[in-house]
């Protein structure tokens, strides 16, 4: 007969349905009791729907089952709150902020942050006013889009002062640190530095705050996700098929945190030609909106690849900042309208 020790680290190998984490760091994992008559599986489960525990107690049995030794399994579930994280502390609001919003994916390389940034701009213009947290530790961006050379302040009470240009307030950890410098940390640090710049930081009066979220399901999202007072979350994707099966990783981890998904995002979703005018679906397209009626989400919109929105990210010259009647640029001003729609704002 295998020992605990041994059936725990196999139950590893089963991920949380949806997510990237595996059930037993997810802390589902309550005991293992190993008898001559088989195996008993004690899980602990979050508030979670109904079939979700029975895809997880199906996976426990078919693994343990293919262990050698094991003549027979058994699963009992004892319903608990969701485990949280060492130091982990309940939700809260951030004060003077009226609502917050995160902006996620389920993979990296989609144009997050890029859509990140265009939202919290298009939301200001349309007459708020808005903060712009970047919480992507190792790969920030934000600031490289909005601007870097200004040093960021700290008050006599060691509270963060976030830099504002372009109508928004917003904080970075690539404020802090050159461009050759790379973040080795571990997820304890990652944990302690996004809730300096959640709580930390003088954000003022705030209409609403935009997340920008690291790519995936991992610890770092899920710290936040159930760390503040979430009023809503908006995914990005592109078209082509491999980024959509990312997307229904976000969308559930947005759903077991009780958070609302305020809608899909397709980015990349074509190319004008500026000489001839022709429409070229480089990765696809409609995708975004296939499974936003497929899942039973909103489908926000679709933006096109755009060379001047690049540039300007390049640049630290935001396309919806500085060229306000581009189609991209009215194009988002109609995406934040629907958010700001939806979460009352």
């Amino acid at each position: 007969m295998p020992t605990p020790n041994e059936i725990l680290t196999e139950l590893r190998k089963i991920k949380y349905p949806g997510l990237t984490r595996d059930i037993v760091s997810f802390g589902m994992i309550k005991d293992i009791e190993v008898a001559f008559r088989g195996v008993t599986i004690i899980l602990a489960a979050p508030a979670a729907k109904p079939e979700v525990i029975d895809r997880i107690v199906d996976d426990v049995k078919k693994l343990v089952a293919t262990i050698d030794g094991v003549p027979a399994v058994e699963v009992n579930v004892e319903r608990a709150p969701p485990p949280r994280s060492a130091g982990a502390m309940p939700r809260q609001p951030i004060p003077g902020v009226k609502r917050i919003l995160a902006v996620a994916s389920g993979k990296g390389g989609v144009g997050k942050s890029t859509v990140a940034v265009s939202l919290a701009l298009a939301i200001a213009s349309l007459g708020r006013k808005v903060g712009l947290m970047d919480a992507d530790v190792y790969g920030p961006s934000v600031a490289i889009m909005v601007g870097a050379d200004e040093q960021v302040r700290v008050t006599d009470g060691k509270r963060i002062v976030p830099l504002e240009r372009f109508g928004i307030r917003y904080i970075s950890m690539a404020l802090f640190i050159d461009e050759e410098t790379a973040v080795i940390w571990r997820g304890p640090m990652v944990t302690k530095l996004e809730s300096e710049f959640l709580f930390n930081v003088e954000w003022g009066e705030l209409d609403c705050l935009v997340l920008d979220l690291p790519p995936g399901t991992g610890d770092a999202q899920l710290t936040i996700t159930q760390r503040v007072s979430l009023d809503g979350g908006i995914i990005v994707t592109t078209p082509q098929e491999i980024a959509l099966l990312d997307v229904r990783r976000g969308i559930a981890m947005f759903h077991e945190v009780d958070v609302p998904v305020l809608g899909i995002v397709e980015n990349l979703s074509y190319h004008l030609c500026r000489k001839c005018g022709a429409r070229h679906e480089i990765f696809a397209h409609g995708g975004g909106a296939r499974l936003a009626g497929e899942l039973g989400v909103p489908f926000l919109g679709e933006l096109p690849i755009v060379r001047e929105l690049r540039e300007g990210g390049d640049r630290a010259r935001p396309l919806v900042a500085v060229n306000p009647e581009h189609p991209l640029s009215v194009r988002m001003r109609e995406i934040a309208a629907q958010v700001l729609a939806a979460i009352k704002a």
